[in-house]
């Protein structure tokens, strides 16, 4: 057995200390479950012909206005059609903001979807919970990020992470609730690694690869308590049947660590600087650089948060009074920053052939108010708005659903979270009817019972 208080010594060539990787094998022992991968692949759980899919989730934190961005309604009052104007694409019939011009440019490679739709509440953990895995967490169950479930069910390709998630974890959003960026009940073995640093930042390294919720847990001081932890159950472990598969995840783990084509994958400073001013000289645009050179480098799902918080910095949640942002921010900054990043990754994706096999994900965890308030912005409104989906299958170049004539509900083909996530399951070659290991054993299902994908965006 691959012992993780074996005396021997692990060196590292970025330096990683050897507590660190005793931490990472420590995951696999306390994550349990550790034969359900090996049974779900068994179980012909994913699909052969798609089994090299990938996927970028662009998560675009504090709720983009459906009616200032990508489904706007020109014809109607002013305070509901907002102080921007609509541009025409280089799709005949499809218009977009002005506040979009490269975008604009490259419609026939994106699908919109305006006419999402949830029922929770309006608050920004709901939204965040629904949309990345599918369910709101409810009953003590926090369900797993799409991403995580692709990680335990195909594990990684060769020696890099299987999910990574950029820059850092959602933070404080007012509800002080579950994000849904973790593997919930599937264990913190299957959690996304996570950056943990602004890849803008002219001081940025290579980071090391750890889940979330250790990167500030593990301390010197708490070597001896693991240890204690392990011998105590080593002896009776390695009398189960799980031992064979626990040796093989340490070594998974050690390789993971100290991967040097993992490290690389993050060494921006690689990159001609013309390519990384085309995406932005800032945190979101230089990880949508980065998570293009993850899905390169082997990484199968890729999460990019576009803003860690909505409070006392500029962000897509406009409701024009601080500690919020004023409307104007999308013609000044954060327009720009993402017209910017979302056109660069899909054309470079394109150029390099990846597009083909990466789905691109982009959305928020609601829509705005169809009327501007009186500080001159919008509130949070989960009835209706819209996101963006492309590569991976999508056919770009077309509209699915429709809002009403203020933005305010959907029209027509109304789209849940649910119905998202089943789609970018579909398209990652994961059947739908597939069941998870529950909390004692009580299988799951993959989403909703009877939850079907958008087909015609595939079509």
């Amino acid at each position: 057995m691959f012992r993780l208080d074996a005396d021997r010594a692990v060196e590292f060539c970025d330096g990683l200390k050897r507590r660190d990787f005793l931490h990472a094998g420590a995951l696999s022992l306390l994550g349990l479950s550790l034969a359900d991968m090996a049974g779900l692949k068994a179980a012909g759980a994913v699909d052969p012909a798609r089994t090299d899919k990938n996927c970028i989730m662009l998560f675009l934190v504090g709720g983009p206005s459906q009616l200032d961005t990508w489904d706007m309604k020109p014809n109607a009052p002013a305070e509901i059609r907002g102080p921007y104007s609509p541009i025409k694409t280089n799709v005949p019939g499809i218009e977009i903001s002005e506040n979009f011009p490269r975008m604009a440019k490259l419609a026939d490679k994106y699908a919109l979807i305006r006419s999402c739709y949830h029922t929770a509440a309006a608050v920004h953990d709901t939204g965040h919970q629904m949309m990345q895995t599918g369910r709101l967490f409810q009953g003590g169950i926090e369900y797993p990020h799409i991403g995580c479930v692709l990680s335990k069910l195909k594990g990684p390709k060769g020696d890099v992470p299987a999910h990574v998630l950029l820059p850092r974890p959602i933070g404080n959003t007012g509800g002080n609730m579950p994000h849904g960026q973790t593997a919930g009940f599937l264990g913190k073995t299957f959690d996304p690694f996570v950056l943990n640093a602004d890849p803008s930042d002219p001081n940025f390294k290579v980071p090391d690869l750890l889940p979330p919720d250790y990167l500030t847990a593990l301390r010197v001081d708490r070597r001896k308590n693991w240890r204690e932890m392990i011998d105590h159950s080593v002896s009776k472990f390695e009398t189960s049947q799980d031992a064979r598969l626990l040796d093989s995840t340490f070594h998974s783990a050690y390789t993971l660590m100290s991967s040097q084509k993992a490290r690389e994958a993050f060494e921006l400073h690689k990159e001609p600087e013309s390519v990384r001013q085309k995406y932005g000289l800032n945190r979101f645009g230089q990880s949508c650089l980065l998570a293009r050179r993850m899905i390169e480098a082997g990484v199968r799902f890729v999460t990019v948060n576009m803003f860690e918080t909505v409070f006392d910095e500029i962000t897509w949640d406009i409701h024009g009074s601080k500690p919020f942002s004023p409307i104007s921010c999308y013609r000044d900054l954060v327009g720009p920053m993402y017209d910017m990043a979302y056109s660069a990754l899909l054309e470079d994706l394109a150029d390099r052939g990846l597009l083909t096999d990466t789905m691109v994900l982009s959305m928020g965890e609601f829509g705005r108010t169809p009327k501007v308030n009186p500080a001159g912005g919008r509130d949070h409104w989960p009835q209706c708005w819209t996101i963006l989906m492309a590569g991976g299958g999508v056919k770009g170049g077309q509209v699915i659903g429709a809002s009403d004539d203020i933005g305010g509900a959907p029209k027509d083909r109304p789209v849940s979270p649910a119905e998202i996530a089943a789609t970018v399951y579909h398209g990652l070659g994961i059947p739908l009817e597939l069941e998870l290991p529950g909390a004692q054993g009580r299988p799951i299902p993959l989403v909703e019972r009877g939850t079907q994908p958008i087909r015609e965006l595939f079509s």
